[in-house]
């Protein structure tokens, strides 16, 4: 009997290398034991959340019995978290932006694929550079469209505006970026940017419907060395932003995130009514009443950042010492260094040799490298030290 699409069956056969690695993990934890194994597969933060969150917890529980606490709101979220979203927003992103351009999701992924719902038709295209987030493409596919990628320049992860400018064609609906990036660290610096508008404007014109630009930001509190992430908001009228506080609050399980139309957007309330609907037919109904009460007691903390910094620059320093080529990520938390012997399916089978977990490029659009996700504790990161060293000595 055939029980699942085969659209879906075809996705369980190429299921994300993430979780594969997630569950090898898994297995080598119950052979070798927990402390044995160095797991840098899954960008889940361990850090804890800040102390607002706690107080939050509290307070809300003490509301518990009053009715209506946990019931529903409007689709786009409580009017008074979206109003304090709007003037956090507006200081993080440098744009004056209002509540009505805000509708609260479940999770940054909720927001891309509400939005997906409302603006693509079948055949759509949408293109994002590569590497990229492996579920880009589900979600794209889940709304009728198509992901284009364009592979970055090796090794520096920039933006190759050749290549993006001759993949728009026609069917080109949307231009997503992420920025800090999972999974190379890369930050994409206002002059690329406002070189990757300008590509955008001249596409537009004349076209009846508008090439979106869309900055996916759950990375956008973690910038190292003083770098600054800019705003894609005042460079091109047709750009969103998506983001959640699943990192900068350690609320990864808790699904609450954003999408942010542009103020300045041409007929932007046409746009936010179709967000609004599709959030709500997609079945998400609304982001989780708990993680918005608890976002809006929360909104301004943020977690220790110094704790990741420490961990990149002791990664950098294993990386380095065992002779990996890598360029320092600017962001996020994860290296992308090259797979030594250029097979990076071949080198993290090596690696688990070593009781360590690597993510395969492949799983990202990029083969000949590998992921690691350094949300892990200092002493994780030196206990791989020989064996990065042991396992790089065999090429």
């Amino acid at each position: 009997m055939k029980l699942l699409s085969s659209q879906v069956a075809d996705y369980l056969d190429h299921s994300s290398w993430i979780r594969k690695m997630f569950e090898t993990g898994m297995n080598l934890k119950k052979k070798f034991g927990e402390d044995a194994v160095c797991d840098f597969s899954l960008g889940n933060p361990d850090v804890p959340a800040p102390a607002a969150i706690a107080d939050g917890l509290k307070e809300i529980a003490g509301c518990a019995g009053k009715p209506f606490t946990f019931g529903y709101m409007p689709n786009a979220g409580y009017p008074s978290l979206r109003e304090k979203m709007a003037k956090h927003i507006s200081q993080e992103q440098g744009v004056k932006v209002e509540a009505s351009d805000i509708v609260v999701t479940c999770g940054a992924a909720g927001a891309i694929n509400a939005l997906y719902r409302a603006i693509l038709e079948p055949g759509d295209q949408l293109i994002c550079p590569a590497p990229y987030f492996v579920e880009y493409g589900f979600y794209a596919q889940n709304s009728g469209g198509e992901l284009v990628t364009v592979p970055s320049k090796p090794l520096t992860f920039e933006l190759d505006f050749d290549g993006i400018e001759k993949a728009i064609n026609e069917k080109t609906r949307v231009v997503l970026i992420n920025s800090p990036n999972n999974p190379t660290g890369v930050v994409y610096s206002k002059e690329d940017l406002e070189r990757l508008a300008e590509i955008l404007k001249k596409a537009n014109i004349g076209r009846e419907r508008p090439i979106f630009l869309v900055a996916d930001e759950p990375y956008r509190f973690l910038a190292f060395d003083g770098i600054d992430v800019p705003s894609v908001l005042p460079l091109y009228p047709y750009s969103i932003v998506v983001s959640s506080f699943s990192k900068n609050l350690s609320l990864a399980g808790e699904r609450i995130g954003y999408a942010l139309l542009n103020p300045d957007m041409p007929e932007k309330e046409t746009l936010l009514a179709g967000l609004i609907l599709t959030n709500r037919i997609l079945g998400f109904v609304n982001a989780p009443a708990v993680g918005q009460k608890l976002l809006e007691k929360a909104l301004g903390s943020e977690v220790d950042k110094n704790i990741y910094l420490e961990r990149r620059d002791a990664m950098a320093n294993v990386l380095n010492e065992a002779g990996y080529s890598y360029t320092m990520p600017k962001g996020a938390f994860y290296f992308f260094p090259a797979a030594p012997g250029g097979d990076d399916v071949k080198f993290c089978a090596v690696l688990q040799e070593e009781k360590i977990l690597a993510v395969p490029g492949t799983g990202f659009g990029y083969p000949g490298y590998i992921r690691l996700a350094f949300c892990v504790g200092v002493d994780v990161i030196e206990r791989s030290r020989e064996g990065f060293k042991k396992a790089i000595a065999q090429f």
